[in-house]
């Protein structure tokens, strides 16, 4: 018994809770926190995308509370992100057992299937100016918004991502971090800590975020506005933190500075963004980036983790090297 095939049989298992057409199917398309499956129908059209959730990972409400969240967006015409689709029973989160008992039940949920792609990464500068668009109109969105009762997302704070809670791991115990690695890496750690205690939470800084807004998680689609997908993540955090997610795993392409610009002048066309806030997205970008370094620990069974192991902590100090000779 493999993970990957519980998660089959689990998606597969999930289908008979929709209306869909008989002898639809799901087909893996990625894994990450999640599998997320293409649900197709018996001619090979794809009709739905299907996230089967991975287990321990939300707290009760949770998942519920960012479809809350999609729903607002959707009906405030902020961004375009696909529906929520509903199971017979009316839900939206549903629960679905194994079928062959081997793996506990996961949660999972349906969304609309939105066709299009994401942005070509290797020409960053072209898509960043709409990226920065899309991020402020989902920060001035969440600043004005009462969440329902009952809602719950976690927190991106420093001790979420990178203290006493490390969500992801720690990121002393990932791959590469050795007695090279680690100095550089702690004075990074101990520089974050002191300046985002400095930077502080204000209503104009920390808010509820996306947290996952890269260019991997928009839609182009000719013809119709650009979409935004996988709000998986979203939860309370910096503004600024929406930026160091926005260049994840490619912080060291030398795109990265013109794209900053071009994201800095779409966020402004939107939304203010103060001197202030726009020095620390540096500060963001190594947060994220050294969260990453946790995550790649702590996930040796996703393709990208493994693929990045080898080098990633090197990269990340080489980062480091460069940041702190201008912010301490």
């Amino acid at each position: 018994m493999t993970e990957r095939a519980a998660l089959d049989r689990i998606a597969q298992a999930a289908l008979a809770s929709y209306d869909l057409p008989e002898g639809a199917s799901a087909e893996l398309v990625n894994r990450s926190e999640n599998a997320t499956y293409a649900v197709r129908g018996p001619d090979g059209q794809t009709v739905a995308a299907l996230r089967v959730h991975r287990l321990d990972y939300h707290p009760e409400g949770a998942i519920r509370s960012e479809l809350a969240w999609i729903d607002a967006v959707r009906s405030a015409g902020v961004v375009t992100t696909p529906e929520v689709r509903r199971a017979r029973h009316g839900d939206r989160e549903t629960t679905v057992a194994d079928p062959d008992g081997a793996t506990p039940p996961r949660s999972v949920v349906m969304f609309e299937w939105l066709p299009g792609e994401a942005p070509d990464e290797s020409s960053m500068v072209d898509g960043f100016a709409e990226l920065g668009e899309l991020t402020a109109r989902l920060h001035l969105h969440a600043r004005d918004w009462q969440p329902p009762v009952g809602f719950t997302r976690f927190a991106w704070g420093y001790d979420e991502a990178l203290g006493a809670v490390a969500r992801w791991g720690r990121w002393q115990d990932a791959p590469g971090v050795d007695a090279a690695t680690k100095p550089v890496l702690a004075r990074l750690d101990a520089t974050l800590r002191d300046r985002l205690a400095a930077y502080g939470r204000g209503p104009d800084r920390w808010g509820l975020i996306h947290a996952d807004l890269r260019l991997a998680n928009l839609l182009a689609r000719p013809g119709s506005p650009t979409a935004v997908i996988d709000f998986d993540d979203c939860g309370f955090g910096w503004f600024g933190y929406d930026f160091g997610a926005a260049v994840s795993f490619v912080e060291d392409h030398p795109d990265v500075p013109a794209a900053t610009e071009q994201w800095v002048e779409g966020y402004r066309r939107v939304a203010s963004l103060s001197a202030d806030d726009e020095a620390e997205l540096a500060t963001f970008v190594m947060f994220r980036r050294l969260l990453l370094l946790a995550w790649i620990g702590s996930h040796a069974d996703v393709d990208v983790a493994r693929e990045l192991a080898p080098t990633y902590a090197t990269g990340t100090a080489d980062l480091a090297e460069d940041y702190l000779s201008s912010h301490t």
